[in-house]
């Protein structure tokens, strides 16, 4: 496995730097948005997507038949890592959770219907299968989807829908079938947001950032909208989360908080003694960096995997589990380091790291949880990798 990128990858790189440093503006990258930067919620962040779009780099891994590149993944993973380094939108759910998967499984009425439209950064998609008291079991929805007529009416609740006051359709995951195992019994289905059975509630963070509770009253879906076959829908998810564990939860921002980190040791003195001299902190900063180097070779194993062909299903776990524990580890040596200080809020007069470490706090929690939490990502990495039982 070759751990460096080629002439040509190095070529892409400084071509997306260049792009970059052209269209940049505040109100598109903001790295103090930490890992929420990706969603694209404001106009400015939605013609940034066209003019990704526009470059041909919406599309890079989807087959030619369907407006892509056929290019390799690696390119789709750099992208998203120089995206993310400067707190920009990511190509995010459409070309990845939702365009992949109506490629493999949709029927050619949505793939006609949305592939156009996500090459070309018309739509944005909410995603929606979290639900109250079903914690990270993604196959303990109970959203209830009954039969009627050529459709569907579905009524309950789902919430940590991040996307859901800004998006244009829902994915959404229902149970279709009460009477097989949990697994089997679910579908997937897509459904615009403006539907009037639909109400979405705000569900502030702590990170400062919004997700939503949506209740379902009486929605109806067309058979048309229906993703794949019926009872299927678990198979699909669990698939897509693979894509998710790895491209919402890039590398780029960590190295980024543990520069930040390293930079403060380097100037910043304690009682007159300047912090880069005392041993301990020294060493712990030491390790954070070391870490730092394994979640990004994490992240390259789950690209090579993806080129070999194979489905990086542990390779996701493994990388999202490292990554997102290893980003709160740097927040915690932050807050600890800097003292008193870190608490200070971000863009507060005076603050160290203008903020920074508490900003940096506050939302890494969000992501030990988003995608699957970090309990999740331990026993997949146990059945998949090791051939654990599932109950041991």
């Amino acid at each position: 496995m070759n751990f460096d990128f080629s002439e040509e990858e190095y070529k892409f790189l400084r071509e997306v730097d260049d792009f970059l440093e052209e269209n940049r503006h505040i109100d598109v990258m903001d790295v103090t948005r930490e890992n929420m930067a990706q969603i694209c919620d404001t106009p400015e962040r939605r013609a940034f997507m066209k003019k990704l779009a526009a470059k041909g780099w919406l599309g890079i891994t989807w087959p030619k038949e369907y407006g892509g590149q056929d290019g390799e993944g690696i390119y789709e993973y750099l992208l998203n890592e120089k995206l993310s380094s400067v707190g920009a939108s990511q190509i995010g759910k459409g070309v990845g959770i939702i365009g992949k998967t109506l490629i493999n499984v949709g029927s050619e009425k949505l793939k006609k219907e949305f592939l156009p439209q996500i090459l070309n950064a018309e739509v944005e998609f909410a995603v929606g299968y979290s639900e109250p008291n079903a914690g990270s079991d993604a196959a303990a929805m109970r959203l209830k989807a009954e039969r009627k007529g050529e459709g569907w009416v579905l009524n309950g609740q789902k919430i940590f829908t991040t996307s859901a006051h800004f998006a244009d359709w829902y994915w959404v995951g229902a149970r279709t079938n009460t009477e097989v195992r949990k697994h089997n019994g679910i579908s997937l289905f897509l459904i615009r947001m403006d539907d009037p059975g639909l109400t979405v509630h705000s569900m502030p963070t702590m990170g400062g950032e919004r997700t939503n509770s949506v209740f379902f009253d009486d929605v109806f879906v067309h058979d048309d909208y229906m993703v794949g076959d019926i009872n299927k829908g678990f198979q699909y998810i669990a698939e897509a989360l693979d894509i998710e564990r790895f491209t919402l939860f890039t590398f780029s921002p960590i190295r980024g908080r543990v520069q930040l980190l390293c930079d403060y040791v380097k100037t910043a003195s304690k009682d007159g003694v300047p912090l880069k001299n005392d041993p301990i902190l020294r060493q712990r900063v030491a390790q954070l960096a070391t870490e730092c180097e394994v979640a990004r070779l994490l992240g390259v194993k789950f690209v090579d995997a993806a080129l070999s062909g194979k489905t990086p299903t542990y390779e996701a776990s493994a990388y999202k589990l490292f990554a997102t524990e290893l980003s709160l580890r740097v927040a915690n040596a932050t807050m600890d380091i800097v003292g008193p200080g870190a608490q200070l809020a971000l863009g507060t007069e005076g603050a160290p790291l203008n903020g920074r470490a508490e900003s940096c706090y506050t939302y890494t929690v969000i992501d030990t949880i988003g995608g699957g939490s970090s309990e999740v990502q331990k026993n997949i990495i146990s059945k998949r990798e090791l051939g654990l039982p599932k109950n041991f």
